[in-house]
């Protein structure tokens, strides 16, 4: 049986490797940062996990895990597809806002470990189709414009993922490094971007 104090010890090796991972990617991570922003020693670190490889696997599939099923489930929630629209834009900044290292950590790995991070995506079964059958059916009812189900995804993350990416740019260009406007400007997002996309797509 599992003791409370290894599980303890487990979240806690695992809340430091995110941090290291984030700040450093899997590349540039070291076992010897985990331990010490775990508050625990090398040899410790290494008989909860034998590998880094083994340790960034749970830390990226429980990011996903955070990111991926919440955002496809509010797309379930009751109302129609505007309202869904909304409801998915809001989750997925309210995420992103708690989480904001989180989407340029996924990037950056996706594009260095391509292969075995698209795997651990798979292996969690995530699948959107109902999300492009909704989409398909707004536009043979008439309410949405001929657009590709797929465009419009894509559209719709971008707009949301891309301030929190840029944040330094955003920051210091937008706003002449005001973070506090910053912050405002993101909760604004949670309602703009939303609105700009079904105005863009909603038939006349």
């Amino acid at each position: 049986m599992v003791s409370k104090k290894d599980i303890n010890t487990e979240c806690k090796i695992v809340e430091a490797a995110e941090k290291v991972f984030i700040e450093n990617g899997m590349a540039g991570a070291r076992m010897q940062q985990i331990a010490d922003e775990a508050g625990i020693n090398k040899a410790l670190l290494h008989y909860y996990y034998r590998s880094k490889e083994k340790l960034f696997s749970i830390v990226f599939r429980t990011a996903i895990k955070a990111l991926l099923p919440n955002l496809i489930k509010s797309f379930k929630t009751e109302g129609d597809f505007f309202d869904r629209l909304h409801v998915f834009v809001e989750s997925y900044l309210n995420i992103i806002e708690k989480n904001p290292h989180l989407p340029g950590f996924v990037i950056h790995e996706l594009n260095h470990r391509p292969e075995q991070l698209i795997q651990t995506i798979a292996d969690l079964d995530i699948d959107i189709q109902f999300i492009l059958d909704d989409i398909d059916a707004e536009i043979e009812k008439g309410r949405i414009i001929n657009i590709s189900p797929k465009h419009l995804i894509v559209n719709v993350i971008s707009l949301c993922i891309f301030p929190v990416v840029a944040r330094p740019m955003v920051t210091g260009v937008l706003f002449k490094g005001n973070k506090e406007e910053y912050k405002t400007f993101l909760k604004e997002r949670r309602t703009n971007v939303a609105d700009f996309v079904i105005n863009s797509i909603k038939t006349k």
